[in-house]
């Protein structure tokens, strides 16, 4: 059964089981991207300057353009997540993924990155001299009003047999309905100044259609999936996935009155529970 929640503007029009809390996988990467251009907002972080000891920018490490590796395909990685051992250490993780090796100069290409965001975590956190948690939750979640949100640090903190912090930049959970409520107030709010959300929506063409997802021209902007769908829907947010489940969040750029979906379903696809968001979205054109 997917999960589902539609909100226009402030209010939530469509539901189903949109209370439970779930697991946000990567749709946390738009939560610290929020966070991150809030700290630039306040002038404790630059966006373009390059950050201490390394060649890149924030806005290099927010859109996956910093040329920094990934844990997610080390076979080591997967076979310990199957195996539901407890995470490595953040130095260990690094090690195992050459993390000190740049895959290409920074601005010169583009891949998904875990361990840029794991970095934009660690900015966060000596910038604001606090834990993630504490972080997120003044800069981001209570400007915002979402409430019953938190950051999974231990197996109790989590339903199905894994360590969270295997997700290295952070793991949300929370009720479905508030991350789409977080986006919906994050995009058409005045938590960000308009050139920062106009940075934020700043597309990076990553392919062409991708197939068995809702994807015709897929790029990424600071924390968020942007693109066209194969309907021409222009949309806005984050998919993510891990052990059981997969969630989607997205932001109808089209759409007046404007509106934000989500979707979750346990044991899914990212096609499918796309494709279940993309169709709330749509509805409302």
């Amino acid at each position: 059964m997917i999960l589902h929640v539609l909100v226009r503007e402030a209010t939530v029009v469509a539901s189903q089981g949109d209370a439970a809390d779930v697991p946000w996988w990567s749709f946390t990467k738009t939560v610290l991207a929020a966070a991150a251009l809030a700290l630039v907002r306040d002038g404790r972080l630059a966006l373009d300057d390059s950050l201490r000891d390394q060649p890149y920018t924030l806005r290099q490490l927010l859109q996956h353009r910093a040329g920094l590796t990934d844990y997610g395909g080390l076979p080591a990685y997967q076979e310990a997540v199957d195996l539901n051992d407890d995470a490595w250490s953040p130095l260990e993780m690094l090690a195992r993924a050459k993390a000190d090796r740049l895959l290409y100069q920074p601005d010169t290409g583009w891949a998904y990155s875990n361990i840029g965001y794991f970095r934009v975590r660690e900015l966060i956190e000596r910038t604001t001299e606090s834990s993630l948690n504490i972080a997120l939750d003044r800069l981001v979640l209570r400007p915002l009003g979402i409430k019953g949100v938190r950051l999974a640090t231990q197996r109790r903190d989590f339903s199905a047999a894994y360590d969270p912090k295997w997700v290295y930049h952070g793991l949300l959970v929370g009720p479905l309905r508030e991350a789409a409520a977080l986006l919906q107030r994050l995009l058409t709010g005045d938590l960000l100044p308009p050139a920062l959300l106009s940075a934020m929506l700043d597309r990076y063409p990553v392919g062409g259609p991708i197939a068995g997802r809702p994807w015709k021209t897929p790029a990424y902007g600071l924390g968020l999936m942007i693109g066209n769908t194969t309907d021409s829907d222009l949309i806005a947010g984050h998919s993510g996935s891990g052990p059981g489940s997969v969630v989607a969040v997205y932001h109808s750029l089209d759409s007046r009155p404007s509106c934000s979906a989500a979707a979750f379903e346990a044991g899914g696809t990212d096609g499918t529970v796309e494709e279940a968001c993309v169709s709330l979205l749509r509805r409302q054109r």
